[in-house]
């Protein structure tokens, strides 16, 4: 802008410096033809000139020709430079201050993403053929809580397998093998161990100061996707664990819209001051997510650290059951009808039954042909309202299990036969 209005005073001074050279130029032609006619007028106009006005003031006129037009031109390009500054633009420094203002979920994921680990559960009996190495039966998520190697995830994310182990991977790529150091089947929390320090640690938030509305991002390894972040909000803080069908448990889970899928389990629900404010736990369909909240996490991890001081560290720490290999939901009405308005492939005299979340690779469930999303209504002619009844099912003493399910609109009849312990 500046260049552009010195380039306008420059030809603003060229006009005025031409008309200078001109009016210079026609005085001295005026000048010598005086002087060739003061010959012929004679003696009297030369005493009248010199007596009278004297010779014609070209000074002043040469002056006032140079400095009006440069004044007028010096105005108008002040005029013309102003407009131009008060002229909105939009630079590319200003969109670089965009992003780094407003792209808060990044500035979220920066700070405590180092925390989060990828679990995979290694089949001991299974190798693959190339690499020689334990397959992988499941994986899932978890995050650091001290420094020292302890990390929180989900129960079911490393028990009810048999014959396996666990393995950590670290954001950095490093792998350790973990221990299990603690476990609650019954709120679905699990603490693990790795024999490393100086590791970076997720902070803990407060999830009674959570409101409906507020944004929060979901950190996880989904499908084996390790360091996947999504994002959405809180859609409810008090969603009874009754509601969700899942007796024994005296939680009020968080509701979020932002995406879990399978190995997301365990990862941590993050609010925008990077503080974890709950542990992620399960899915029922897309905008439908369950987190633990972090209050009730610091509780376990305070009876764990008692039990670790008293000397009961963890042996079995949970009852022995004969394995099938899925994460299951209870059907409830309330979860029934929200299906039933986000689905078109859903029943409507469908009222109860067991939506099958997630089928561990290489279970008595996924030999048997149990997909996720399959919704379990039968087990050996008894109608299947609750989890609970899943559970009686596997402990009686039937070798199989003659299971009928609705995938889609469709009934169909799977035969599974579950491992013993």
């Amino acid at each position: 802008m500046t260049l552009r209005g010195s380039h306008r005073l420059l030809a603003i001074l060229r006009r005025c410096t031409t008309s200078i050279q001109l009016a210079q130029r026609s005085s001295h032609t005026k000048s010598h033809r005086t002087q060739d006619n003061g010959q012929d007028s004679g003696r009297d106009r030369q005493d009248g000139e010199e007596k009278g006005r004297g010779p014609k003031p070209f000074w002043w006129r040469s002056l006032v020709r140079f400095f009006v037009p440069f004044s007028l031109g010096a105005v108008a390009s002040a005029l013309v430079i102003e407009r131009e500054e008060l002229t909105p633009t939009v630079s590319a420094r200003m969109m670089s201050s965009r992003r780094r203002d407003y792209n808060f979920i990044a500035d979220v994921v920066a700070g405590c993403a180092d925390s989060v680990v990828y679990i995979e559960i290694k089949d001991t009996r299974h190798f693959d053929y190339f690499s020689g190495q334990p397959i992988t039966a499941s994986n899932g998520s978890g995050f650091i809580i001290e420094q020292n190697g302890l990390i929180l995830t989900n129960a079911h994310v490393v028990i009810n397998k048999p014959h396996t182990m666990v393995q950590v991977r670290l954001s950095d790529g490093r792998t350790f093998p973990a221990t299990i150091e603690d476990v609650d089947q019954t709120s679905d929390l699990a603490t693990l161990r790795i024999q490393v320090n100086n590791l970076s640690v997720m902070r803990l938030g407060k999830s009674s100061t959570l409101r409906s509305g507020e944004w929060v991002v979901a950190l996880g390894s989904p499908l084996a996707l390790s360091n996947t972040v999504t994002a959405g909000v809180i859609s409810s803080t008090q969603r009874a664990s009754q509601e969700l069908g899942l007796r024994n448990r005296d939680i009020n889970y968080l509701q979020t819209d932002a995406a879990i899928t399978f190995g997301n389990s365990g990862g941590p629900l993050v609010n925008l001051d990077g503080e974890a404010i709950g542990v992620n736990s399960m899915k029922v369909t897309a905008g439908i997510s369950f987190a633990i909240p972090i209050d009730y996490v610091k509780v376990f991890l305070e009876r764990a650290a008692e039990r670790r001081k008293k000397g009961s560290a963890y042996k079995t720490g949970y009852p022995v059951k004969r394995y099938m290999g899925i994460t299951m939901l209870t059907l409830t009405p309330d979860i029934l009808f929200e299906l039933k308005s986000r689905s078109q492939n859903m029943p409507n005299n469908l009222t109860h039954g067991v939506l099958v979340w997630k089928v561990i690779v290489g279970s008595p469930a996924h030999s048997g042909g149990l997909q996720p999303g399959d919704i379990v209504t039968h087990i050996n002619k008894k109608e299947i309202k609750n989890s609970s009844d899943v559970y009686d099912a596997l402990a009686d003493n039937s070798k199989t299990l003659d299971i009928v399910i609705l995938r889609g609109v469709k009934q169909m009849h799977v035969t599974i036969t579950p491992e013993d312990p």
